[in-house]
């Protein structure tokens, strides 16, 4: 009886070690996490900027409540730059979903040379952004590769400016976007494929259901999870694009690819108004906390119910 009662003692004694041990790297971890949360929001609500004269943890003698959010809230050069980002996301996103399936379909069978397609495959997702940025800004310069292969197909001079024009400035961009991160949607799609069960796929089979049928009835429900995970990757990522547009266009021609990275970005480096800006990012953090929640629950409802 005293062995029975001595183990339950036993385990709150580790328990108690445990937590102990690592209390320490808890609190770093959550100072690490919370402590530029925190001064994000304290930042938000003053007007202080590294040219105020004050250092920030003065800032509250320039407290102006909640005047930077409801400027936020007729800013209309932040709601075009949100517009647009929205605009690359509901192209991008959708492309390269059904691109990246569509490979990973295919790559889910054995054929000659995989490996070496595979690898080739993913070449563009190991470029750095920066660098993809710039090789894209030569190939839509207007005596560049993407007119002379237009020229050749036409038959006639082709010199489009692509990157002054400002709607064929976003365009490009996207293009950009497409090629270099397809392969990650085209990955992760490709895992989940390679998941499903190979039985219930043989047994549609036999029971005379089609390539198509199969596809619908159990490959897409089995990957439920595994879509909803790569969609939100994406839409997150699409959000924070910055690198690859900023050097194929600045936000150009004047702010018609400005997306509300590179808006951030102007309004942090050349405005310097630090306040505003942290009320911007603390309101994207928000719209996109609440869209990964979103997804989490839309994840935990496709494991709840079976395929």
């Amino acid at each position: 009886m005293k062995t029975v009662q001595a183990k339950p003692a036993l385990r709150d004694e580790g328990a108690k070690l445990g937590f102990r041990l690592t209390l320490p790297a808890q609190i770093l971890v959550l100072f690490i996490a919370v402590f530029p949360l925190l001064m994000q929001l304290y930042i938000s609500l003053t007007d202080w900027s590294p040219l105020s004269g004050l250092g920030w943890w003065s800032a509250w003698s320039l407290w102006n409540n909640f005047a930077n959010y409801t400027d936020l809230a007729t800013d209309a050069r932040f709601w075009s730059a949100l517009k647009r980002t929205a605009i690359v996301m509901i192209v991008c996103v959708p492309a390269e979903f059904l691109l990246g399936l569509a490979l990973a379909t295919l790559f889910a069978d054995e054929f000659p040379g995989k490996r070496i397609f595979y690898s080739i495959l993913l070449m563009p997702m190991m470029v750095v952004p920066a660098v993809a940025g710039y090789m894209f800004f030569m190939l839509f310069q207007s005596g560049g590769p993407v007119n002379d292969i237009l020229s050749s197909i036409s038959g006639f001079p082709v010199t489009i400016a692509w990157l002054s024009d400002p709607t064929l400035a976003l365009i490009a961009v996207m293009v950009a976007d497409i090629w270099q991160w397809t392969p990650l949607m085209f990955l992760i799609l490709l895992a989940g494929l390679v998941g499903v069960p190979e039985d219930q796929i043989k047994a549609a089979t036999l029971l005379g259901a089609n390539p198509w049928q199969r596809f619908v009835t159990i490959v897409l429900p089995k990957m439920k999870t595994i879509i909803i995970i790569a969609l939100a990757i994406r839409v997150i990522e699409n959000f924070k694009i910055f690198d690859t547009l900023y050097i194929m266009t600045g936000g150009g021609p004047g702010v018609a690819t400005e997306t509300i990275s590179v808006y951030i970005y102007k309004l942090t480096t050349q405005d310097l108004i630090w306040g505003y800006v942290a009320a911007i990012a603390l309101a994207i953090l928000i719209v996109l906390s609440i869209a990964a929640v979103f997804a989490m629950k839309r994840m935990a409802r496709a494991r709840e119910v079976p395929a």
